[in-house]
């Protein structure tokens, strides 16, 4: 080292930008909370399910590729299509904002945005018919299928691989949203090949179907990454340890309190998942929580940033703990999921995780969905 803070190192020279972006910053927030803050955690899904797609001969250079997104996933398939010559239609949520918009057409997507919806429901829905509607036209398109492809798991062994190299020693707890489950799944199954107690701890948003909490809405969460209003099969029940059901407002204290305490700004699923990790954390003193910050906050300022007064005070909130989905209720549950499936069993007592093991994953394939000539 030179001086504080820098280097005698040589920095890598990419040969594209998915390379230089894919890896996270990882920041110590406390003794046992470490945040690996990424511009865009997908870069790694989509790389990994192109370059399997690509060498299983499914797609080939001047295809199009097409799927559904709420943003991450739509900027970094559209930056890996450009690095591989595909091309790229993308049928976007509500919550796409314009600048996203922009990049992604100069990028050479095509975007098909939908309408304002009043709930996460209605929105999804719009954009899969969407999707099925542009197959029927064009059979040749390939449908990347993030929420059910397991595929889209593979790129995560790398991120894995960088975890245990920052922290070898640790005892972890990957703390996530829950999404389309394809990087918790493929992040905590590498983790767990080398300490089978990794924790996995989900979060969620009421009215999500993932954990069932359907039977809410929160008026104003469409909180894009977390939850869905469809089943995924890429969620895995089964390698989670704990879940965390949050509303909107919880959310936003998390954002804002990462960003006042901390100097990160980052998105609103990040946000979930710092408020779920610093209960976590001082209840397994003993483990290290790593923190997925999936994308940076540039596309929650006016929803979260511009109203950081009305955040509440994220030292002062607290989880219900709960046994049975019965006993779900916002603003913030938290539940021992043990590694179950869905929907889960009736109560029983907690036992260890090495008790519990997850179940071995399937082989994670590049699926055809379309035949060749």
């Amino acid at each position: 080292m030179t001086s504080e803070g820098t280097s005698t190192t040589r920095p890598p020279l990419h040969a594209h930008i998915t390379d230089a972006i894919k890896a996270p910053a990882l920041v110590r927030l406390s003794d046992n909370v470490v945040l690996a803050r990424f511009e865009t955690l997908k870069v790694y899904a989509a790389l990994g399910a192109v370059r399997a797609l690509l060498a299983a001969g499914t797609v080939r250079p001047g295809d199009t590729v097409v799927d559904s997104s709420s943003g991450i996933y739509a900027i970094a398939l559209a930056m890996v299509c450009h690095r591989y010559g595909l091309r790229c239609h993308i049928v976007a949520s509500t919550t796409v904002t314009p600048a996203l918009r922009s990049q992604l057409e100069i990028l050479g997507a095509t975007v098909d945005q939908m309408p304002p919806e009043r709930n996460l429901r209605l929105d999804q829905h719009r954009r899969v018919a969407r999707v099925q509607e542009l197959l029927r036209a064009d059979p040749r398109m390939h449908w990347m299928r993030q929420y059910h492809d397991p595929v889209h798991r593979l790129g995560y062994a790398e991120l894995a691989g960088l975890v245990r190299a920052a922290l070898p020693e640790a005892s972890l707890a990957v703390v996530a949203s829950v999404g389309t489950g394809a990087s918790s799944a493929g992040l905590v199954q590498p983790l767990r090949e080398h300490d089978p107690t990794t924790r996995l701890v989900g979060v969620q948003p009421f009215g999500s179907v993932s954990f069932g909490s359907e039977r809410f809405q929160d008026p104003e969460a469409i909180i894009a990454g977390i939850g869905s209003a469809i089943p995924f099969d890429n969620v895995r029940h089964e390698l989670y340890d704990q879940v965390h059901w949050m509303t909107f407002q919880h959310a936003m204290a998390g954002s804002v309190a990462l960003m006042r305490g901390h100097a990160v700004f980052a998105g609103l699923s990040t946000g979930a998942a710092y408020l779920a990790a610093r209960w976590e954390a001082r209840r397994h003193p003993e483990r290290v929580h790593l923190v997925v910050g999936a994308d940076t906050g540039h596309r929650y300022v006016d929803r979260v940033f511009a109203r950081h007064r009305e955040a509440p005070d994220a030292g002062t909130l607290e989880p219900a703990e709960i046994v049975t989905l019965d006993e779900l209720s916002p603003p913030w549950s938290t539940m021992s999921w043990l590694r179950r499936g869905f929907p889960p069993p009736p109560h029983r007592e907690p036992t260890t995780p090495a008790a519990t093991p997850a179940t071995p994953a399937a082989p994670a394939t590049a699926t055809a969905h379309r035949r060749r000539p």
